[in-house]
């Protein structure tokens, strides 16, 4: 008769060995799913601090993870707060933490500034020697400056012209005074207020809705946003021919940034959502910007735009910007735009020592431009400080940027930062051969940044027939600001009769033109 079966005693029964490497193995599992999820939370962190970031601007940049989940329970939080808590040390937690900013001292009023004199004369007491009883005498004055403000004052302009007619000749009739010019005829308000609506909407970013309430409260006048609305398309109407003059003079030059952003479009078919359009800005530092309104954001727009420029086109690595333009064109690179890529790696992980060795390198790439800014260079100057020490400095920053590509994975925040700026390598360095060329794209940023500010207020454009001609007014407006051209004043001097005005005219009336014809 066959014994039982005991699993103890069988020869099938796992050894005492197998067993101890059956755990290792499900340790060795367990703990690489645990690194595994460790790696996917470290990811998910660095993509929420990134779209923090991305949400509160440039000023969040100097923030830390903790106040950066502080601000996200402030929904009120504005752009200058996050700035201002930028400036703040990194949650010291001892006093010997804190950091003490040296005072900059009393502020220079400028001097371009009119000045207005308010003389303060001495009490009696003080026109009476207390010794000796006699009448003291003025030796002069203690002088003191503040700046001050006039408010806004609304009042009604009466304009009489004189009539006139001849009492001998009563068949020729009365001849009354010429009216002077005006930007709209017949309009129920001024040159100025016309203005004034301009400069607060795309300058100062106050929408027609708060405009419309400001002249009700302040004025006791009702004027509609639909009646400032057609103010701002007839202004922009009137620019439009004077911004295509300007269009054809940026793209006889030699040096072109271009740039782009998006711009809601509000639809008329019954839809509540807006439709995505976008303002493509093409500009030269010191010199005209030109905004253009696209609906979309493919290559047909700078390539008609740019179908005939043989000059350098300088933007970011999007691929619309590719295969535009002449066949002689040269296209460049954005060095800020891959220091910034190297620059999040740094932030998200601030052990990684490569990340921020290649940016120290970078750094000493653009102290070169900026020695060059501090004493004046022209371009021919600046290109043989750039040809005496960039040269060695790109050899280094290629070569770690090399080993970092071989070594970081691929999806990391260092591998894509080293694949972009190899891949663009050969624009990037194309600043050694032409020396009006920047080494960053910044200016063209810097030119959107009004536009995003803007929208935040009166978000979209209210129809896609009026994005050319906000495109035009923000054209003179910019341009106006890079040249420091008073953009009222401007407005004031060249809108009244400009619809009446020959378009072989139109040349001397370009901001540049303008400023120079004004000295």
């Amino acid at each position: 008769m066959n014994a039982p079966f005991n699993p103890a005693t069988s020869s099938l029964a796992p050894s005492d060995a197998e067993i101890i490497e059956q755990l290792k193995q499900q340790l060795a599992v367990t703990s690489a799913r645990l690194q595994l999820s460790e790696l996917r939370v470290h990811l998910l962190e660095e993509k929420l601090r990134l779209q923090r970031i991305a949400k509160y601007g440039p000023g969040s940049e100097k923030l830390t993870s903790l106040q950066l989940e502080l601000l996200e329970f402030e929904p009120g939080v504005s752009n200058l707060e996050v700035a201002a808590e930028g400036e703040r040390d990194a949650l010291p937690t001892t006093p010997d933490q804190k950091k003490r900013k040296r005072h900059p001292g009393r502020q220079t009023l400028p001097s371009d500034l009119p000045r207005v004199e308010r003389v303060i004369a001495c009490t009696s007491e003080q026109c009476i020697c207390g010794g000796c009883g006699q009448a003291t005498t003025l030796i002069g004055y203690e002088e003191s400056e503040q700046l001050d403000v006039e408010p806004a004052k609304y009042f009604v302009l009466v304009t009489k012209r004189e009539k006139r007619a001849c009492k001998r000749c009563e068949e020729r009739g009365v001849m009354a005074a010429p009216l002077p010019p005006r930007i709209i005829e017949k309009s129920l308000v001024g040159d100025q207020v016309i203005v004034d609506a301009i400069i607060s909407k795309y300058s100062n970013h106050c929408p027609l809705y708060r405009q419309s309430a400001i002249l009700l409260r302040d004025a006791g006048i009702n004027i509609s946003r639909a009646t400032i609305d057609g103010w701002v398309m007839r202004v922009g109407d009137l620019l439009t021919p004077l911004v295509a003059v300007m269009r054809n003079q940026l793209l006889e030059g030699t040096y072109i940034q271009a740039d782009e952003t998006p711009v809601d479009v509000l639809t008329r078919d019954g839809r509540s959502r807006n439709h995505p359009g976008y303002l493509w800005q093409y500009g030269t530092p010191g010199g005209a910007t030109i905004f253009e309104f696209r609906m979309g954001r493919g290559r047909e727009g700078p390539m008609r735009f740019l179908h005939n420029f043989e000059g350098i086109l300088q933007t970011d690595a999007y691929a619309a910007y590719d295969r535009v333009g002449g066949p002689r064109m040269v296209h460049a690179a954005c060095w800020a735009h891959s220091r910034r890529r190297f620059v999040e790696a740094t932030k998200l992980n601030p052990q990684d020592v490569v990340s921020a060795r290649i940016v120290a390198q970078m750094a000493k790439l653009f102290a070169i431009d900026a020695q060059a800014r501090e004493e004046n260079m022209d371009h021919a100057a600046r290109h043989v400080l750039r040809t005496e020490r960039a040269p060695l400095l790109l050899a280094e920053l290629k070569a770690q940027i090399e080993a970092a590509g071989r070594t970081a994975l691929p999806s990391s925040p260092l591998g894509k930062a080293s694949a972009y700026t190899l891949r663009l390598w050969d624009k990037l360095t194309r600043f050694l051969n032409y020396p009006e060329l920047e080494l960053s794209n910044n200016l063209a940023e810097n030119s959107m940044r009004p536009v995003a500010l803007g929208r935040r207020n009166w978000t979209h454009i209210g129809h896609e027939k009026a994005g050319p001609r906000i495109a035009a007014i923000l054209s003179i407006v910019e341009t106006c600001r890079r040249l420091k051209i008073p953009v009222r004043d401007y407005l004031a001097d060249i809108l009244p009769g400009l619809a009446n005005l020959s378009i072989q005219k139109l040349p001397e009336l370009a901001p540049a033109a303008w400023a120079a014809s004004s000295l």
